[in-house]
């Protein structure tokens, strides 16, 4: 059954140069909302404590990753390391993956997402784990292919975790 995939991109900002947005991704991986959350909201507590896997070779953004998603009730498990995703995702019974497109060259193996999704879609166990992308590039080039490895949802950093909190909820419910 063909997947409808939803890219989500942030909003461009003017007169910022490129070179200076690509920075600042790596500081906050997410979008800042543009009317704040008044302090005495209550968090969002919708994760019911369920399994998902988040794997970036930046350090920053998983540590983000983990905190708005355990904030959201969420068991959250984080890995750089691209050759140990399916040993975890097995190991911790995941129910989902937040998987980074890009990796850091390093190692015998060249890792991206993709040869990730490809990995894990040899073993029967973890083939029908759903997978949310994301990425730190230009999402033109990567759109066809994450529609290909049957992607449930394909986001840009800094990632708006209001809409990514929804996809990983309708990927829940499947």
């Amino acid at each position: 059954m063909p997947v409808a995939l939803k890219l989500v991109t942030p909003p461009e900002k003017e007169g910022r140069p490129k070179r200076q947005k690509e920075k600042n991704q790596e500081k906050d991986p997410f979008q800042t909302d543009a009317a704040p959350v008044a302090v005495t909201e209550a968090p969002l507590v919708v994760g019911n404590n369920r399994k998902v896997l988040v794997v970036d070779d930046n350090p920053v953004v998983l540590k983000a990753f983990e905190l708005k998603l355990k904030a959201s009730g969420f068991a959250v498990i984080t890995t750089s390391n691209a050759a140990t995703v399916a040993s975890t995702a097995e190991e911790e019974k995941v129910e989902l993956i937040i998987l980074d497109i890009n990796f850091t060259a390093g190692g015998g193996m060249e890792w991206n997402g993709f040869t990730i999704t490809q990995w894990l879609r040899r073993f029967p166990e973890l083939a029908k784990i759903p997978i949310i992308y994301i990425t730190g590039a230009d999402t033109a080039k990567y759109k066809d292919k994450v529609a290909a490895a049957g992607g449930v949802a394909f986001f840009q950093k800094p990632v708006n975790y209001r809409e990514l909190l929804n996809a990983v909820m309708q990927a829940l419910s499947r």
